[in-house]
């Protein structure tokens, strides 16, 4: 495996399990503060949603360091890195914003969809291009 493909697959491995472990947090670990929170039902919401966006972009991020790996293709590897970039800033201000943070995070949160947004455009190029 080329040493960009394996640095990918690491990080795709590391957002995955961060996501599983985020996700059973929030629905044992959390149950009880969002249920005594008179936002609870918004904050569980919030949490849910990061956590199906991590592990889908986390598998996401695998596929295209594996399609990198087969083929070297660069767009691939982008696409990966903006679904890495998208999971951390998407997932990672809804978690917090679940925590109890400032709810000005939510203007950031849709960066983080404009990431998810850019790696599927450029795993499509990818494809197109006959790099997929």
């Amino acid at each position: 495996m080329t040493p960009a493909a394996r640095t990918l697959l690491a990080v795709a491995a590391a957002l995955g399990l961060l996501s599983v472990a985020l996700g059973a947090f929030g629905a044992h670990g959390m149950r009880a503060t969002f249920a005594s929170a008179s936002d609870g039902a918004l904050r569980a919401g919030w949490w849910q949603t990061a956590t199906t966006y991590a592990t889908a972009h986390a598998t996401a991020t695998a596929v295209t360091a594996l399609v990198c790996d087969r083929t070297g293709a660069s767009l691939a590897a982008a696409s990966g890195w903006a679904f890495a970039a998208g999971v951390v800033v998407f997932s990672g201000t809804l978690y917090a914003m679940a925590l109890g943070a400032p709810r000005w995070l939510g203007a950031v949160t849709p960066l983080g969809g404009l990431a998810l947004i850019a790696g599927w455009g450029l795993l499509g190029a990818a494809a197109l291009r006959g790099q997929g």
